[in-house]
C-alpha cells in the first residue's frame, strides 16, 4: 500500500474512483489468555466492571489482523480497501480467532 493507506467500512471512499477490484484480503490471528492471565481476569470480574486485561488482549488480537490485512492488500498491489470488517470466533474454549477482512482495490483520487 502507499504510505497513505486508505480503509473503509463504506463501499466507497469519497473523492476516489476505484480503477480495480483486486479481491478479498484478510489477516487472521489466534490467541489465547495465559493461566496467569485467566487468574487476573477472573479476580477482575469479581469487582465487575472493565476487564482491562482481556480488553489489551482483544485490541492485540484485533491490530495483528488488522496488520496482516493490510499486508495482504499491499503484496496485491492495492492502494485501498473497501468493506472491511472484523470477525472472531472461539475455535475452542479459551482460545478466540479474529479475522480483518475486506476488498482491497487501487484508486484514483478524482480531480
Amino acid at each position: 500500500m502507499t504510505d497513505q493507506q486508505l480503509i473503509t467500512t463504506s463501499n466507497l471512499l469519497e473523492g476516489y474512483r476505484i480503477v480495480q477490484h483486486l479481491g478479498v484480503v484478510r489477516g487472521i490471528t489466534v490467541r489465547s489468555r495465559s493461566i496467569l492471565g485467566n487468574i487476573g481476569g477472573g479476580v477482575q470480574s469479581l469487582f465487575g466492571g472493565k476487564l482491562s486485561i482481556y480488553v489489551e488482549l482483544c485490541e492485540k488480537a484485533r491490530e495483528e489482523a488488522y496488520q496482516l490485512m493490510l499486508q495482504n492488500a499491499n503484496e496485491r498491489g492495492a492502494n485501498a480497501i473497501i468493506n472491511m470488517r472484523y470477525d472472531a470466533n472461539e475455535v475452542m474454549q479459551g482460545i478466540t480467532e479474529v479475522l480483518a477482512y475486506g476488498t482491497a482495490v487501487v484508486v484514483e483520487k478524482i480531480a
